[in-house]
């Protein structure tokens, strides 16, 4: 133990002691006490409260308790007895701390621990000990029974009968007071100086300590006037709407206050409050003046003031703008229209006229080309808001028809044909085949707006894949649209499989005009149950709405080779399939692909042959010697016959089919001719 501590006090100088501290555990170096800095601990009475220390370093050192400069308890830390304190009211504890039981006020102060050890430097910890009782029974009180508006103060001052405050607050009408010009706090004491009549109202005192929180109210009224009358409408508003609720009020200042009462056109209204009615859900006959009377009771003076209500009502919802076509289809009429309201507003069309209408305008326009895309404002003004709306006139613009296909429970086929055009006002549409005008019929319905027509019974092989013309006119102008009708086709379609190769999606393309009910997606290759049965023809796996643009195809074998295509439908009718999408691993080469290569290298050696064929023949004409090295190399290569042997290593006895044929005499030929040019 005495090595291990002068080993630490080596080691202190040269390490932090929270580097070796690990190292000895238990073992520190030097005496320590704990809490370090100065503690304050507030106790209530009658409880016990501890000045809790803890020391660390050295083992039963001395400890002493101070209050102030005054020895109030000592012993030794670890004795089996410690010493009696204070008649009983202290407790030494063993690990140095000090314990009040049933504390009393009387214990307030601040006390010193002091311990030593012989040979360690002396350790310290200060406490202030705060004492506090409930606080209980406060009172407010007043030096005056009344309070005047203009004298020169009025103070109130609190008592209680038990318990001292750590703070104390003023609060009037909840607000806390600060002392200043106006308010003084002094001790127990609140002044009011030269007090006004805002100061009436609750004066409160509020009381704490860290066990007990009390407060006291009173009420101070501050007695004045009576001043002139004040008439108040709330809300504030100048004008009202029609289901507003507001409040009429009547306050003569003055103490005690006067009475009143309200009236309207010579009827009493019965008061909500006193000097207060209350007009709910108001109305436009509502509007008026309204007359208060006021009366002091005890010296009977009257007083009577008016105040004027105005209850306006807006218009229901904005302004509708509109245009028709004037019947004979030369001119275009303009309405503007925004009912009700009190006083009614006023509506117009600046652009068009300078007169206007109370809620329900129009004006007929016979120039109308002039018209044509643009905007026509119509102004609509009312005591409570301003607004407006629009209306564009316009022929009909460039427009697509859409083209959509049912069947029926009876397997019939129809098809719907929509032509929408923009067109203000709107335009009336007309509909032709082959240029004749159709009628509502069994084969053909056109709808009320005339903005649609059914096809029944529609046979997509037949006359009904014709061209359909629809019209639309209105006074600005017309647009014809024809549009033929197909059968089933797809315009495009594609493939995409995921990185497993497990899934694919097939997506594809209608023409618009198209007539489809649906589409068969077809497969060839592994059965999805059985992936070692190969199919050899498509098959369809699933059927598609005719809405659909893609689908989804799942549980595939990554290793195998799958053949996908669509095939639009309309009712039974089939059209065209969509190309052939393979999706597998990379193919190995056919058999075909095999023997053509196998024919197609040795024909390219006979070609080249040739080629050096004519060239020396060609050189033969000048007559120049030939030497017998080259007779002999000539025909040696001859001899080889290369097309044969590079043949043999193409062909595969083992198959037939990759034989090909004869193609002997052909080369034997050029053979021929090469020796017996050479031989020349």
């Amino acid at each position: 133990m005495k090595y291990i501590e002068k080993y630490c006090k080596i080691l202190i100088v040269k390490i932090n002691m929270e580097v070796i501290s690990p190292m000895f555990t238990g073992h520190l170096c030097f005496l320590t006490l704990s809490p370090m800095g100065r503690v304050s601990i507030q106790a209530l009475v009658g409880t016990n409260v501890t000045l809790a220390v803890s020391h660390a370093g050295a083992s039963q050192p001395e400890v002493m308790w101070f209050l102030g400069k005054l020895l109030v308890a000592k012993w030794t830390v670890g004795e089996s007895s410690l010493p009696d304190a204070a008649s009983g009211v202290l407790k030494a504890e063993q690990d140095g701390s000090l314990t009040f039981r049933n504390v009393s006020m009387i214990y307030n102060g601040t006390y010193t621990v002091e311990m030593n050890k012989i040979g360690e430097a002396k350790v310290s910890a200060t406490f202030d000990l705060f004492i506090y009782d409930l606080i209980m029974n406060v009172s407010l009180h007043t030096d005056s029974d009344d309070a005047i508006e203009g004298e020169v103060k009025f103070s109130l001052y609190y008592s209680t009968i038990q318990g001292e405050a750590k703070e104390v607050q003023w609060l009037f009408n909840g607000l806390q007071i600060k002392d200043g010009s106006h308010y003084s706090i002094s001790g127990k004491r609140l002044t009011i100086k030269q007090p006004s009549r805002n100061d009436t109202g609750r004066y409160t005192v509020l009381l704490t300590n860290p066990f007990s929180s009390e407060d006291h109210h009173r009420n101070i009224t501050v007695l004045y006037g009576p001043d002139m009358p004040l008439l108040k409408v709330s809300p504030t508003k100048a004008v009202f709407v029609s289901g507003e609720s507001l409040f009429l009020s009547c306050q003569a200042d003055g103490e005690p206050a006067p009475s009143n009462t309200w009236t309207f056109n010579g009827e009493s209204i019965p008061a909500f409050s006193p000097g207060t009615v209350s007009l709910t859900d108001v109305k436009t006959n509502q509007s008026g003046v309204y007359t208060c009377l006021m009366i002091n009771s005890r010296t009977n003076a009257a007083l009577q003031r008016n105040i004027t209500v105005i209850v306006y009502e807006s218009p229901s919802g904005a302004p509708q703008c509109s245009v028709q076509t004037v019947p004979g289809g030369a001119a275009l009429q303009f309405l503007c229209v925004w009912p009700g309201g009190a006083p009614a507003a006023r509506v117009s069309f600046p652009s068009l006229s300078d007169a206007g209408g109370e809620g329900d305008y129009s004006i007929t326009v016979q120039d109308i080309h002039k018209l044509n895309r643009q905007e026509i404002i119509c102004t609509a003004e009312h005591p409570l808001r301003s607004t407006h709306c629009s209306v564009f006139p316009s022929a009909p613009v460039d427009f697509l028809a859409v083209v959509s296909t049912s069947v029926s429970a009876d397997d019939q086929m129809m098809v719907l044909m929509v032509c929408s055009p923009e067109a203000t006002p709107e335009a009336l549409v007309f509909w032709m085949k082959s240029g004749e005008r159709l009628q509502n019929d069994h084969k053909y319905q056109i709808s009320t707006n005339t903005t649609q027509l059914r096809i029944r019974d529609f046979n997509a092989s037949s006359a009904d894949l014709d061209t359909y013309t629809c019209s639309a006119v209105n006074p600005l102008g017309n647009k014809t649209l024809h549009t033929t009708l197909t059968g089933p086709q797809i315009s495009n379609s594609s493939v995409l499989s995921n990185e497993d190769g497990t899934e694919v999606t097939l997506t594809w393309d209608v023409p618009l005009t198209s007539v489809i009910t649906g589409f068969d997606i077809q497969m060839k290759g592994p059965e999805f149950s059985q992936p070692d049965v190969n199919t050899a023809d498509f098959h369809t796996i699933q059927i598609m709405p005719a809405f659909s643009r893609s689908a989804g195809i799942s549980a595939l074998d990554p290793k195998s080779t799958y053949y996908f295509r669509i095939i639009p439908k309309a009712g039974r009718t089939a059209g065209e399939q969509s190309e052939n999408h393979r999706i597998g691993p990379a193919a190995e080469l056919s058999v075909a692909a095999v023997a053509a290569l196998s024919a197609g290298i040795p024909c390219g050696l006979l070609l080249l042959f040739i080629l050096i064929g004519f060239i020396y023949c060609a050189t033969q004409d000048r007559r120049y010697p030939v030497s017998r090295a080259v007779e002999k190399v000539v025909v040696s290569q001859s001899a080889l016959n290369p097309h044969n042997l590079l043949r043999a290593r193409l062909k595969t006895p083992a198959d037939d089919r990759l034989q090909q044929p004869e193609r002997a005499d052909p080369v034997s030929s050029v053979d021929s001719s090469v020796r017996m040019t050479t031989a020349v």
